[in-house]
């Protein structure tokens, strides 16, 4: 079944409000008080809205926590912000996304993993029972940044919670599954990261020459599904 978050009319005059960002860009900030899951939805099926909206003068629609970024170049911020106002109150229009249930195959620990054991001793736990908790939990893309298609993933138990590493590695592998404070992720491309690494993904995150070039949206629901090495090396995805 579809999902609709639907703010129209009146409502909606109270979900958001429109400030400016610079002379290229206004922020549409939304309502905080709504529930964490719910906001999430909303900004991702705004941003849906804005950039089908048929708005010439329309670069990009970001969303994050809880704001969308409207990006545009040589442009008015008044007529702007009048047209992203116009609409999200046009009240024939829904804000609609469908969040997805997605299972993330996961090889655990080892070389690719190779913080699972630190992570597992100042958890008090097996890096088995830690691999178990990880995995049972379900978790909800909150947000996509920092680099194309990395997902910032709410959900992670409490007692999973990890401090970020005191130095950075210089090169973390496209694929790698961390976890920092009391977020778990995915790096979609090799770069620097300061998270704990304790597994790895075959699937491609970030793909440029698919349709659809994110693996995973804002809004989705995850789970990580525990898997061998050599599944890891039978499931890898070539470019």
């Amino acid at each position: 079944m579809r999902k609709m978050v639907n703010y129209v009319g009146e409502s909606a005059a109270r979900a958001f409000r429109i400030r400016p960002l610079g002379d290229r860009a206004l922020v549409v900030y939304l309502d905080t008080a709504m529930q964490e899951g719910e906001r999430w939805l909303l900004a991702a099926g705004m941003a849906e809205l804005l950039r089908e909206a048929g708005l010439t003068w329309l670069v990009d629609a970001v969303p994050a926590y809880d704001t969308v970024t409207v990006v545009y170049e040589r442009f008015d911020y008044e007529q702007a912000a009048a047209d992203v106002e116009r609409v999200l109150l046009d009240t024939r229009h829904q804000y609609a996304i469908e969040p997805r249930l997605i299972e993330i195959p996961v090889c655990y620990g080892g070389h690719y993993g190779p913080d699972l054991a630190a992570c597992a001793s100042r958890a008090g736990m097996t890096e088995a029972s830690f691999v178990t908790r990880h995995a049972a939990a379900e978790y909800q893309v909150a947000m996509i940044g920092f680099m194309p298609g990395f997902p910032y993933l709410s959900g992670l138990p409490a007692e999973l919670r990890q401090p970020r590493l005191a130095r950075p590695r210089s090169s973390v592998p496209a694929g790698a599954v961390g976890i920092a404070g009391g977020q778990t992720g995915i790096y979609p491309l090799s770069t620097p990261g300061g998270w704990q690494l304790i597994g790895q993904t075959p699937l491609r995150l970030f793909d440029p020459k698919r349709a659809e070039p994110f693996l995973l949206r804002m809004g989705d629901r995850l789970r990580f599904v525990p898997i061998s090495e050599q599944d890891l090396k039978e499931q890898g995805e070539t470019p």
